[in-house]
């Protein structure tokens, strides 16, 4: 099996791009019957306050379909109604590990959900470059070694997907090395700083935790360039059922 990313920026508001979607796309793709398949969707429900949001002239891709297939071969099909979309898409292998699956933290219990719901809370979609000052092995050396364990001890989420960069598969995509998708509990948890670093209302942890954060970010990544979205997760078809 074989996982595959595409970022798409449809340009398209919140309500519009939900019914784009999930309404048009997502049922055109399932009816290729993939293995597996999923979306990431700025729609309204997952409209939150973003800890970096992106620059105005360069904003963050508003869908993300994640797809898996026996081989990257089988894509066209995919590529081929992605491309009917008149939108700008970025396509990608990747490798991927869940350092946090849900029922795995204490903030959330295993999925109950079936495909095609919603999932509770919501997500952040971020996209990462390797800064040209590190090589490939330490940037993710430090990604692995370092941010994950440092943000799992001292943020609230409830699903950790780490997608490491293979190559990408479409022409003009983005140097992104990193694909991240971070499940939270609800928005507040995102928005509010007492929340998001687990501070409880202490100030200096408060300070101490956004100290050692900002030390590990920028221990790999430089600020301006990364590029995070808020969103909603529908998982369309897994084979992870849920037990509901």
């Amino acid at each position: 099996m074989e996982k595959l990313i595409y970022l798409v920026w449809t340009g398209a508001d919140r309500a519009a791009n939900e019914a784009l979607a999930l309404h048009q796309l997502a049922p055109d793709l399932l009816g290729l019957e993939p293995p597996q398949l999923s979306m990431n969707v700025a729609d309204p429900a997952g409209d939150f306050a973003l800890p970096l949001p992106p620059p105005t002239d360069d904003p963050a891709p508003e869908l993300e379909v994640t797809l898996w297939l026996d081989t990257l071969d089988h894509r066209w099909p995919y590529e081929e109604r992605l491309a009917e979309l008149d939108a700008r898409v970025a396509g990608y292998l990747v490798t991927e590990s869940i350092p946090t699956e849900y029922g795995q933290s204490r903030w959330s219990g295993p999925r109950d959900w079936p495909d095609g719901q919603r999932s509770p809370g919501v997500l952040m979609l971020t996209l990462l470059e390797r800064p040209e000052r590190m090589t490939y092995q330490a940037w993710v050396d430090h990604w692995y070694g370092v941010q994950s364990p440092v943000s799992t001890a001292m943020q609230p989420r409830t699903r950790y997907v780490r997608n490491a960069v293979v190559r990408p598969l479409t022409g003009g995509a983005p140097p992104y090395e990193g694909i991240v998708e971070e499940a939270w509990p609800s928005r507040a948890h995102v928005e509010d700083p007492m929340l998001f670093y687990l501070a409880d209302g202490d100030e200096d942890l408060l300070a101490r935790n956004m100290t050692a954060m900002l030390d590990s970010v920028t221990g790999f990544l430089d600020l301006d360039r990364i590029r995070s979205t808020a969103m909603s997760e529908h998982l369309l078809k897994t084979w992870w059922p849920s037990r509901g």
